[in-house]
């Protein structure tokens, strides 16, 4: 599994063959446990960043007060919170509370839990409150098993996921949920919660102090993940610790070292790195996009940002020199989401390929960019007459589609007719260009 805020992962139980159910989700952890593990909030009060959430009359505040227990999906980048507030939920709410991972559990798993929530249910009236990590890793079918049980109130249905629900989880689930979105974490929000992991009695207990620089390049580098965060400090705490001083700012660069260190992916490195593997899959460069590709995956780069970078590069600079390419990369992003990582980066691999030995054109991007500029500039003007919709009687007698020539049945008069509106009827938009070869030079 992929715990989330604070990290309580597959050592709860909560994860694969044995779904852990009970009502008492954040029970201390024990002194040995990370230290990500031993700072999970305990209350709503210490979730940081998620303010939005918590408002008065919010779904999540009907639950914590025990008035309204409704399905939700919890939406944000990783260890922005999503695995503490579903257990902040049910131990709030005193219900029954079961966690699965959709990357670990399949049918059987899913079977067993619904048995228990309805036999549950008839024995206590109460609901179980299910908490599905990943649901974006269940395929459509597999999410359907949820409906009847949501519908029958067997479960109060929380999903979590760091991709957009509205492509990842069935419509009909989400009809039955609502969808929260969580933010990622400031560096300030970060900052405090490595202060606070510093003194508290369940983190470092005042051990071991930290320099201001330390804590902010660390607040920073972490990407708004207070999991990554606390996971580093624990590591700098160690090093620094082993040498009787206090942590410094080259302890946190040491401890992120291959997958962090210098990689933010918001800053100036994740850019460079991207920008370089466009440019060489540009120029046809194949060794040299395959290498910048190796760097991004070896420095942790989210995989499907790669492969949507590739999408978009397949209809951008590839175009239809080779359509091919667009069902290449849309290939390779749906391979990578079926099999994850190492086995699907081949895949993306594969597709970084053949868009650097494929023929360029920008015809599309250039063309559509002219459309959109034109748009802009002259405003909705309505087609012409000939070509517009005749439903009614009364569009007929002014005229719509009046004249129109069905371009199978006479292609020449079709072409002569008019397409674009009257002001910008001689508008050309996609360039010709001398020499392309297939559609390009059409």
């Amino acid at each position: 599994m992929s715990p989330d805020l604070f990290g309580m992962g597959d050592d709860d139980g909560a994860a694969g063959a044995s779904p852990a159910y009970g009502a008492g989700p954040l029970d201390a952890a024990s002194p040995t446990a990370p230290l990500a593990d031993r700072m999970r909030p305990r209350t709503f009060e210490e979730l940081a960043g998620q303010q939005h959430l918590l408002h008065a009359g919010s779904p999540i505040a009907l639950m914590r007060d025990g008035r309204h227990l409704s399905s939700i999906v919890l939406w944000g980048p990783p260890g922005t919170g999503k695995t503490t507030i579903a257990r902040l939920v049910a131990r709030t709410a005193g219900a029954p509370f079961v966690q699965i991972s959709a990357v670990l559990s399949g049918v059987k798993e899913v079977k067993e839990v619904m048995t228990l929530a309805a036999a549950t249910r008839k024995r206590t009236g109460k609901p179980t409150i299910l908490f599905v990590d990943e649901i974006h890793r269940f395929n459509k079918a597999q999410q359907d098993a949820f409906l009847a049980h949501v519908e029958r109130g067997d479960i109060v249905f929380i999903g979590a996921t760091t991709e957009n629900p509205s492509f990842e989880v069935n419509s009909a689930l989400l009809s039955r949920a609502r969808v929260l979105v969580l933010k990622e974490l400031q560096p300030a929000d970060i900052r405090a919660l490595l202060e606070r992991a510093l003194t508290s009695e369940h983190g470092l207990a005042n051990r071991v102090a930290a320099e201001s620089e330390a804590l902010d390049l660390l607040a920073a580098a972490a990407d708004g993940d207070a999991r990554r965060a606390l996971t580093t400090l624990e590591i700098a705490a160690a090093s620094a610790e082993a040498q009787g001083r206090g942590i410094v700012a080259d302890d946190v660069r040491e401890a992120f070292a291959r997958r962090h260190l210098r990689y933010d992916k918001a800053g100036e490195e994740h850019f460079n790195l991207i920008s370089a593997l466009h440019k060489c899959l540009r120029d046809s460069d194949v060794d040299a996009s395959l290498y910048w590709f190796g760097r991004m995956v070896a420095a942790g780069e989210d995989r499907l940002y790669i492969a949507r970078r590739l999408v978009r590069f397949a209809s951008e600079d590839v175009g239809e020199a080779d359509p091919q390419s667009l069902l290449i990369t849309t290939a390779a992003f749906a391979a990578y989401h079926q099999l994850g990582s190492p086995e699907g980066e081949l895949a993306l691999a594969q597709a970084v390929v053949h868009l650097a030995l494929a023929p360029k054109s920008n015809a599309t991007y250039v063309a559509y960019k002219a459309v959109m500029a034109e748009i802009e500039q002259s405003g909705s003007l309505p087609p012409p007459l000939v070509i517009r919709n005749a439903p009614t009687g009364l569009m007929k007698e002014l005229g719509y589609g009046t004249g129109y020539a069905y371009a199978h049945d006479d292609p020449e008069a079709a072409k002569k007719q008019p397409h674009l509106p009257d002001e910008i009827a001689d508008r050309k938009f996609y360039p010709k260009k001398p020499g392309a070869s297939g559609a390009e030079g059409a």
